[in-house]
């Protein structure tokens, strides 16, 4: 028999076989496609619930300081007093009468050398244009009360926005001068004298330079530093001797001895 033959008899059960074998290749084959479309379709509506978790996360924390900021400002306009308006023309420009100025009480020597003065002149009672709708005084003034009632990082925060509204008015030297005050209260000292420095620096004509400089002979006292602590003192004497701060300078000599 030949091979032709003996092959042609077999035929028949190998095709049977090879379409079984066939079949099942493509049973086990759509098994594995089922299962991949299984997978993805799991992990795109996997990254669907991540996507919208993160859309809901975004829009709690705009919440959150939308929240914040509303409650800044309605603790803002709480501490701001209604003023009322002076009568004037009608073709004139409104403005606001000038912000009642607060009478600080006398201080310790090692808080506060000198009170502030306020000066009530014309930049205290008219509106800046360009800045918030508050005048130049009301503003040190919410910033002063702050400092007063002890609440020294609002203070400085306060005297920070002040000068950035108004960076040219007569209580732009005192304004420098509270901040190194608040930070002082604060125990700050580095930064407190930092700020007196800027006093001396840049308004040298001012009245708040005598305080500053023995702010900032009591700062060094504070961080260790006697040495630079009696020059600051001892130039108050020598530029300022007739000043409140050159008696307090004498008196804190003495006692450094």
């Amino acid at each position: 028999m030949t091979f032709r033959h003996h092959c042609a008899q077999l035929g028949p059960a190998l095709l049977l076989l090879s379409g079984c074998a066939l079949h099942a290749d493509m049973l086990e084959l759509n098994k594995e496609v089922q299962s991949l479309k299984g997978s993805q379709e799991q992990a795109v509506k996997s990254q669907a619930q991540v996507v919208e978790r993160m859309k809901e996360m975004e829009n709690r924390l705009r919440l959150d300081e939308l929240q914040a900021r509303l409650k800044d400002l309605e603790t803002r306009l709480a501490r701001i007093e209604i003023q009322p308006t002076s009568s004037v023309a009608s073709s004139g420009p409104a403005r606001l009468l000038p912000a009642p100025v607060p009478e600080p009480t006398k201080p310790e020597p090692s808080r506060q050398s000198k009170p502030i003065d306020l000066p009530a002149g014309t930049d205290g009672g008219f509106m800046v244009p360009g800045t918030p709708d508050i005048s130049p005084t009301s503003a040190f003034n919410l910033a002063y009360n702050d400092y007063l009632n002890g609440r020294y990082e609002l203070a400085v925060s306060g005297f920070q926005r002040f000068l950035k509204d108004f960076p040219s008015t007569s209580l732009t030297p005192s304004a420098h001068y509270m901040i190194g005050e608040s930070y002082y209260s604060a125990k700050d000292f580095p930064k407190a004298m930092l700020a007196f420095e800027r006093v001396i620096n840049e308004f040298g004509q001012s009245e708040k330079v005598p305080p500053a400089l023995y702010k900032l002979g009591v700062s060094s006292v504070e961080t260790g530093d006697a040495v630079r602590a009696r020059e600051y003192l001892k130039r108050i004497i020598e530029k300022f001797p007739t000043s409140e701060e050159a008696k307090l300078a004498k008196n804190k000599l003495a006692a450094l001895r």
